[in-house]
Protein backbone atom coordinates (compact mmCIF):
# COMPACT_ATOMS: atom_id res chain seq x y z
CA UNK A 1 0.00 0.00 0.00
CA UNK A 2 3.05 2.65 0.54
CA UNK A 3 3.28 3.00 -3.55
CA UNK A 4 -0.55 4.12 -3.53
CA UNK A 5 -0.16 6.54 -0.87
CA UNK A 6 2.86 7.66 -2.31
CA UNK A 7 1.35 7.76 -5.46
CA UNK A 8 -1.93 9.65 -4.31
CA UNK A 9 0.72 12.16 -2.50
CA UNK A 10 2.64 12.54 -5.92
CA UNK A 11 -0.86 13.29 -8.01
CA UNK A 12 -2.07 16.17 -5.11
CA UNK A 13 1.60 17.55 -5.59
CA UNK A 14 1.51 17.95 -9.33
CA UNK A 15 -1.90 19.38 -8.67
CA UNK A 16 -0.42 22.03 -5.97
CA UNK A 17 2.54 23.11 -8.33
CA UNK A 18 0.42 23.56 -11.66
CA UNK A 19 -1.39 25.93 -8.72
CA UNK A 20 1.58 27.34 -8.25
CA UNK A 21 2.20 25.91 -4.57
CA UNK A 22 5.18 24.36 -3.39
CA UNK A 23 3.93 22.98 -0.07
CA UNK A 24 0.15 21.35 0.84
CA UNK A 25 -1.29 21.14 4.26
CA UNK A 26 -3.69 18.50 5.01
CA UNK A 27 -6.21 19.17 7.76
CA UNK A 28 -9.30 17.39 6.32
CA UNK A 29 -9.27 13.62 8.92
CA UNK A 30 -10.61 11.99 5.30
CA UNK A 31 -8.60 13.67 3.03
CA UNK A 32 -5.37 12.67 5.77
CA UNK A 33 -6.01 8.95 5.84
CA UNK A 34 -6.32 8.95 2.09
CA UNK A 35 -2.76 10.26 1.82
CA UNK A 36 -1.43 8.91 4.87
CA UNK A 37 -2.90 5.77 5.35
CA UNK A 38 -4.34 6.66 8.85
CA UNK A 39 -5.87 9.87 10.52
CA UNK A 40 -5.24 9.72 14.13
CA UNK A 41 -7.28 12.40 16.02
CA UNK A 42 -5.66 15.89 15.41
CA UNK A 43 -3.28 14.84 12.75
CA UNK A 44 -2.44 16.83 9.81
CA UNK A 45 -0.20 15.98 6.83
CA UNK A 46 2.07 18.02 5.51
CA UNK A 47 3.38 17.68 1.63
CA UNK A 48 6.41 19.70 2.14
CA UNK A 49 9.27 21.33 -0.42
CA UNK A 50 11.71 18.67 0.62
CA UNK A 51 10.05 16.04 3.01
CA UNK A 52 6.60 14.69 4.03
CA UNK A 53 5.40 14.19 7.38
CA UNK A 54 2.17 13.07 9.82
CA UNK A 55 1.73 15.94 12.76
CA UNK A 56 0.38 13.55 15.20
CA UNK A 57 -0.71 15.65 19.00
CA UNK A 58 0.19 14.16 22.44
CA UNK A 59 1.90 10.57 22.37
CA UNK A 60 0.82 7.23 20.58
CA UNK A 61 -1.41 6.20 23.50
CA UNK A 62 -3.82 9.19 23.55
CA UNK A 63 -4.45 8.99 20.08
CA UNK A 64 -7.15 7.06 18.17
CA UNK A 65 -6.86 6.00 14.35
CA UNK A 66 -7.81 3.16 12.15
CA UNK A 67 -5.69 2.14 9.77
CA UNK A 68 -1.82 2.28 9.34
CA UNK A 69 0.32 4.82 8.63
CA UNK A 70 2.32 4.34 5.09
CA UNK A 71 5.74 2.87 6.11
CA UNK A 72 7.24 5.10 3.69
CA UNK A 73 6.15 8.36 5.17
CA UNK A 74 8.13 10.05 8.39
CA UNK A 75 5.53 10.73 11.13
CA UNK A 76 6.46 13.36 13.95
CA UNK A 77 4.78 13.28 17.36
CA UNK A 78 4.65 16.68 19.23
CA UNK A 79 4.25 17.43 22.95
CA UNK A 80 1.39 18.56 24.27
CA UNK A 81 3.47 21.66 25.24
CA UNK A 82 3.74 22.22 20.85
CA UNK A 83 0.01 23.48 20.27
CA UNK A 84 -1.82 23.29 17.32
CA UNK A 85 -0.41 20.66 14.46
CA UNK A 86 -1.33 22.78 11.54
CA UNK A 87 0.33 25.56 12.95
CA UNK A 88 3.81 23.27 13.58
CA UNK A 89 3.16 22.35 10.04
CA UNK A 90 3.34 25.45 8.57
CA UNK A 91 6.51 26.56 10.73
CA UNK A 92 7.95 23.59 9.31
CA UNK A 93 7.13 24.30 5.37
CA UNK A 94 8.89 27.59 5.96
CA UNK A 95 11.46 25.94 7.23
CA UNK A 96 12.08 23.66 4.40
CA UNK A 97 11.92 26.86 2.46
CA UNK A 98 9.08 26.97 1.05
CA UNK A 99 7.18 30.03 -0.52
CA UNK A 100 3.48 29.18 -0.53
CA UNK A 101 1.46 26.71 1.17
CA UNK A 102 -1.63 25.61 0.14
CA UNK A 103 -4.01 25.15 2.82
CA UNK A 104 -7.90 23.12 2.85
CA UNK A 105 -10.07 26.53 3.54
CA UNK A 106 -12.93 24.61 3.90
CA UNK A 107 -11.70 22.99 6.78
CA UNK A 108 -9.72 25.11 8.79
CA UNK A 109 -11.27 27.17 10.59
CA UNK A 110 -10.75 31.25 10.74
CA UNK A 111 -9.15 31.07 14.14
CA UNK A 112 -6.87 28.31 13.12
CA UNK A 113 -5.83 30.30 9.85
CA UNK A 114 -5.22 33.66 11.32
CA UNK A 115 -2.68 31.94 14.09
CA UNK A 116 -1.09 30.20 11.19
CA UNK A 117 -0.24 33.32 9.14
CA UNK A 118 1.06 34.77 12.68
CA UNK A 119 3.51 32.68 13.04
CA UNK A 120 4.78 32.14 9.69
CA UNK A 121 3.83 35.98 8.23
CA UNK A 122 6.14 35.71 4.88
CA UNK A 123 4.61 32.51 3.71
CA UNK A 124 1.79 33.03 1.32
CA UNK A 125 -1.08 30.87 1.90
CA UNK A 126 -3.54 29.84 -0.71
CA UNK A 127 -6.44 27.68 -1.27
CA UNK A 128 -6.22 23.47 -1.70
CA UNK A 129 -9.64 23.76 -2.26
CA UNK A 130 -11.15 20.39 -2.97
CA UNK A 131 -8.12 18.88 -4.64
CA UNK A 132 -7.89 15.68 -2.52
CA UNK A 133 -11.78 15.44 -2.39
CA UNK A 134 -11.42 15.20 -6.42
CA UNK A 135 -8.84 12.59 -6.16
CA UNK A 136 -10.57 10.42 -3.47
CA UNK A 137 -14.13 10.37 -6.32
CA UNK A 138 -12.62 7.93 -8.35
CA UNK A 139 -12.04 3.95 -6.09
CA UNK A 140 -9.35 2.03 -6.91
CA UNK A 141 -10.47 -2.01 -6.78
CA UNK A 142 -8.93 -1.92 -3.56
CA UNK A 143 -11.06 0.87 -1.85
CA UNK A 144 -14.03 -1.04 -3.43
CA UNK A 145 -13.55 -4.28 -2.22
CA UNK A 146 -13.25 -2.58 1.43
CA UNK A 147 -16.99 -1.06 0.37
CA UNK A 148 -17.81 -4.60 -0.86
CA UNK A 149 -17.28 -6.13 2.62
CA UNK A 150 -18.78 -3.73 4.53
CA UNK A 151 -21.66 -4.39 2.19
CA UNK A 152 -21.99 -7.96 3.03
CA UNK A 153 -21.79 -7.05 6.56
CA UNK A 154 -24.57 -4.72 6.39
CA UNK A 155 -27.01 -6.81 4.35
CA UNK A 156 -26.18 -9.78 7.24
CA UNK A 157 -26.54 -7.86 9.92
CA UNK A 158 -30.30 -6.43 8.27
CA UNK A 159 -31.22 -10.27 7.18
CA UNK A 160 -30.78 -10.98 10.76
CA UNK A 161 -32.75 -8.33 12.44
CA UNK A 162 -35.57 -9.74 9.62
CA UNK A 163 -35.17 -13.41 11.47
CA UNK A 164 -36.42 -12.08 14.58
CA UNK A 165 -39.72 -10.93 16.49
CA UNK A 166 -40.04 -7.24 15.34
CA UNK A 167 -43.92 -6.24 17.04
CA UNK A 168 -43.45 -4.10 20.12
CA UNK A 169 -40.31 -3.07 19.74
CA UNK A 170 -39.08 0.20 19.23
CA UNK A 171 -37.69 2.16 16.82
CA UNK A 172 -34.25 2.85 18.96
CA UNK A 173 -34.18 -0.87 20.51
CA UNK A 174 -33.85 -2.21 16.86
CA UNK A 175 -31.72 0.58 15.76
CA UNK A 176 -28.89 -0.10 18.58
CA UNK A 177 -29.70 -4.19 17.58
CA UNK A 178 -28.50 -3.13 13.73
CA UNK A 179 -25.19 -1.47 15.23
CA UNK A 180 -24.54 -4.17 17.35
CA UNK A 181 -24.59 -6.52 14.64
CA UNK A 182 -22.46 -4.47 12.39
CA UNK A 183 -19.95 -4.79 14.73
CA UNK A 184 -20.28 -8.11 15.60
CA UNK A 185 -19.79 -9.21 12.02
CA UNK A 186 -16.88 -7.29 11.67
CA UNK A 187 -17.16 -3.82 10.92
CA UNK A 188 -15.33 -0.62 12.14
CA UNK A 189 -18.65 0.31 13.16
CA UNK A 190 -21.74 1.76 11.95
CA UNK A 191 -20.86 3.83 8.96
CA UNK A 192 -23.52 6.37 9.89
CA UNK A 193 -26.24 6.86 12.36
CA UNK A 194 -28.77 4.21 11.98
CA UNK A 195 -32.22 4.87 10.74
CA UNK A 196 -35.16 2.87 11.86
CA UNK A 197 -38.54 4.27 11.22
CA UNK A 198 -42.10 2.55 11.75
CA UNK A 199 -45.46 3.94 10.77
CA UNK A 200 -45.62 7.57 10.16
CA UNK A 201 -42.33 7.71 10.24
CA UNK A 202 -41.69 4.76 7.49
CA UNK A 203 -40.03 6.96 4.53
CA UNK A 204 -38.39 10.01 6.00
CA UNK A 205 -35.07 10.77 5.12
CA UNK A 206 -32.58 10.42 8.43
CA UNK A 207 -35.60 9.94 10.59
CA UNK A 208 -34.00 9.64 14.49
CA UNK A 209 -35.12 6.41 15.86
CA UNK A 210 -37.94 7.32 19.26
CA UNK A 211 -39.46 5.06 21.41
CA UNK A 212 -42.60 4.57 19.14
CA UNK A 213 -43.24 0.91 19.14
CA UNK A 214 -43.69 -1.58 15.59
CA UNK A 215 -47.33 -2.40 15.14
CA UNK A 216 -49.12 -4.63 12.71
CA UNK A 217 -50.09 -3.40 9.41
CA UNK A 218 -46.84 -0.34 10.21
CA UNK A 219 -44.27 0.29 6.72
CA UNK A 220 -41.02 -0.32 8.24
CA UNK A 221 -38.13 1.27 7.06
CA UNK A 222 -34.59 0.59 7.58
CA UNK A 223 -31.08 2.54 6.90
CA UNK A 224 -28.03 1.43 7.79
CA UNK A 225 -24.23 0.83 7.07
CA UNK A 226 -21.39 -0.39 7.49
CA UNK A 227 -17.65 1.04 7.90
CA UNK A 228 -14.98 -0.91 7.37
CA UNK A 229 -11.49 -0.42 6.90
CA UNK A 230 -12.36 3.74 7.22
CA UNK A 231 -14.53 3.23 3.97
CA UNK A 232 -18.35 3.09 4.17
CA UNK A 233 -22.01 2.17 2.53
CA UNK A 234 -25.31 1.96 2.90
CA UNK A 235 -28.43 0.31 2.18
CA UNK A 236 -32.28 0.76 2.90
CA UNK A 237 -35.31 -1.34 3.07
CA UNK A 238 -38.89 -1.03 3.18
CA UNK A 239 -40.84 -4.14 4.38
CA UNK A 240 -44.35 -4.13 5.94
CA UNK A 241 -45.27 -5.79 9.30
CA UNK A 242 -46.96 -8.86 10.49
CA UNK A 243 -50.16 -8.63 7.75
CA UNK A 244 -50.17 -8.62 3.83
CA UNK A 245 -49.97 -5.35 2.47
CA UNK A 246 -52.35 -2.57 1.93
CA UNK A 247 -53.71 -2.04 -2.02
CA UNK A 248 -51.91 1.54 -1.41
CA UNK A 249 -48.87 0.39 0.00
CA UNK A 250 -48.31 -2.00 -2.82
CA UNK A 251 -48.74 1.01 -5.30
CA UNK A 252 -46.56 3.38 -3.16
CA UNK A 253 -43.60 0.66 -2.83
CA UNK A 254 -43.99 -0.24 -6.44
CA UNK A 255 -43.51 3.18 -7.84
CA UNK A 256 -40.52 4.26 -5.73
CA UNK A 257 -39.15 0.12 -6.63
CA UNK A 258 -39.40 1.75 -10.47
CA UNK A 259 -37.91 5.21 -9.54
CA UNK A 260 -34.98 3.24 -8.07
CA UNK A 261 -34.65 0.85 -10.88
CA UNK A 262 -34.50 3.77 -13.40
CA UNK A 263 -31.95 5.38 -11.35
CA UNK A 264 -29.56 2.49 -11.39
CA UNK A 265 -30.15 1.95 -14.71
CA UNK A 266 -28.76 4.93 -15.37
CA UNK A 267 -25.29 4.36 -13.78
CA UNK A 268 -23.14 4.35 -16.98
CA UNK A 269 -19.87 5.91 -17.75
CA UNK A 270 -20.11 9.58 -18.79
CA UNK A 271 -23.82 9.74 -17.31
CA UNK A 272 -24.37 13.27 -16.17
CA UNK A 273 -25.13 13.52 -12.63
CA UNK A 274 -28.40 15.43 -12.88
CA UNK A 275 -29.47 12.88 -15.94
CA UNK A 276 -29.42 10.20 -12.78
CA UNK A 277 -31.41 11.83 -10.43
CA UNK A 278 -33.74 12.53 -12.78
CA UNK A 279 -34.49 9.56 -14.26
CA UNK A 280 -35.43 8.46 -10.79
CA UNK A 281 -37.20 11.58 -9.98
CA UNK A 282 -39.53 11.47 -13.25
CA UNK A 283 -40.84 8.58 -12.35
CA UNK A 284 -41.74 10.01 -8.91
CA UNK A 285 -43.46 13.24 -10.66
CA UNK A 286 -45.35 11.57 -13.14
CA UNK A 287 -47.55 10.25 -10.65
CA UNK A 288 -47.87 13.34 -9.06
CA UNK A 289 -45.23 13.29 -5.86
CA UNK A 290 -43.39 16.04 -6.86
CA UNK A 291 -43.74 17.82 -3.23
CA UNK A 292 -41.56 16.83 -0.60
CA UNK A 293 -39.19 14.74 -2.53
CA UNK A 294 -35.24 15.03 -1.58
CA UNK A 295 -32.89 17.11 -2.51
CA UNK A 296 -30.81 14.45 -4.35
CA UNK A 297 -31.61 10.41 -4.93
CA UNK A 298 -27.48 9.80 -4.61
CA UNK A 299 -24.23 10.84 -3.50
CA UNK A 300 -20.93 9.41 -3.61
CA UNK A 301 -19.56 7.22 -0.83
CA UNK A 302 -15.98 5.99 0.51
CA UNK A 303 -14.08 7.23 3.64
CA UNK A 304 -16.81 9.74 3.98
CA UNK A 305 -20.89 8.62 4.04
CA UNK A 306 -21.30 11.83 1.70
CA UNK A 307 -18.99 12.32 -0.98
CA UNK A 308 -19.13 13.50 -4.51
CA UNK A 309 -20.79 13.17 -6.80
CA UNK A 310 -24.21 14.38 -5.71
CA UNK A 311 -27.15 13.24 -7.85
CA UNK A 312 -29.19 15.95 -7.79
CA UNK A 313 -31.11 18.00 -10.25
CA UNK A 314 -28.39 21.01 -10.21
CA UNK A 315 -25.36 19.08 -9.97
CA UNK A 316 -22.59 19.16 -12.15
CA UNK A 317 -20.43 16.69 -14.26
CA UNK A 318 -20.35 13.58 -15.34
CA UNK A 319 -20.01 9.65 -13.72
CA UNK A 320 -16.57 7.88 -14.17
CA UNK A 321 -16.42 4.18 -14.11
CA UNK A 322 -15.17 2.84 -10.47
CA UNK A 323 -16.82 5.52 -8.63
CA UNK A 324 -19.07 4.02 -6.00
CA UNK A 325 -22.63 6.00 -5.42
CA UNK A 326 -25.96 5.72 -3.05
CA UNK A 327 -29.58 5.27 -5.91
CA UNK A 328 -32.13 5.88 -2.99
CA UNK A 329 -35.40 7.43 -3.80
CA UNK A 330 -38.34 7.98 -1.58
CA UNK A 331 -41.57 8.96 -0.63
CA UNK A 332 -42.99 10.11 2.58
CA UNK A 333 -47.16 10.79 3.27
CA UNK A 334 -47.20 13.07 6.23
CA UNK A 335 -49.40 10.53 8.76
CA UNK A 336 -48.91 7.75 6.76
CA UNK A 337 -45.44 6.42 6.08
CA UNK A 338 -43.10 6.00 3.28
CA UNK A 339 -41.29 3.93 1.45
CA UNK A 340 -36.92 4.77 0.88
CA UNK A 341 -34.74 1.87 -1.24
CA UNK A 342 -30.96 2.30 -1.15
CA UNK A 343 -28.49 0.78 -2.47
CA UNK A 344 -25.03 1.18 -2.86
CA UNK A 345 -23.61 0.50 -6.56
CA UNK A 346 -20.22 0.80 -8.53
CA UNK A 347 -20.21 2.82 -11.73
CA UNK A 348 -18.68 -0.03 -14.26
CA UNK A 349 -19.25 0.08 -18.32
CA UNK A 350 -21.74 -1.75 -20.25
CA UNK A 351 -18.41 -4.49 -21.38
CA UNK A 352 -17.78 -5.24 -17.83
CA UNK A 353 -21.64 -6.03 -16.64
CA UNK A 354 -22.67 -2.39 -16.10
CA UNK A 355 -22.94 -1.25 -12.56
CA UNK A 356 -22.10 -3.39 -9.63
CA UNK A 357 -24.91 -4.13 -7.28
CA UNK A 358 -22.74 -4.15 -3.83
CA UNK A 359 -26.36 -4.22 -1.47
CA UNK A 360 -27.64 -7.32 -2.34
CA UNK A 361 -30.86 -7.62 0.35
CA UNK A 362 -33.49 -8.44 -1.42
CA UNK A 363 -36.00 -5.24 -2.80
CA UNK A 364 -39.14 -6.81 -2.23
CA UNK A 365 -41.93 -6.06 -0.80
CA UNK A 366 -42.04 -8.44 2.27
CA UNK A 367 -44.83 -8.97 5.08
CA UNK A 368 -42.36 -9.69 8.31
Amino acid sequence: MSEVYALRRARLRDRCKAGGSQSALISRPANVRYLAGTAPRGAVLLLGKTDDLLLCPGPPEERSAEGRPDEALRVQTLPGSAGDPAVAAADLAEGQRADTLAVEEHHLTVARHREIRSVVPRLRLTDLGGAVEQLRVVKDEEEISCLRIGAEIADQALGELLESILVGRTERHLALELERRLVDHGADGPAFPTSVATGPNAGRRAHRPTDRRVEEGDFLSVCLGAAYRGYRCEIGRTFVIGTSPADWQIELYDLVFAAQRAGRESLVPGAACRDVDRAARQVLDSAGYTEGLPALTGHGVGLEIDEDPQLAPAAMGKLDACVPVTVEPGVHLPGRGGVRIDDTLVVRPEADGGPELLTITTKELLAL
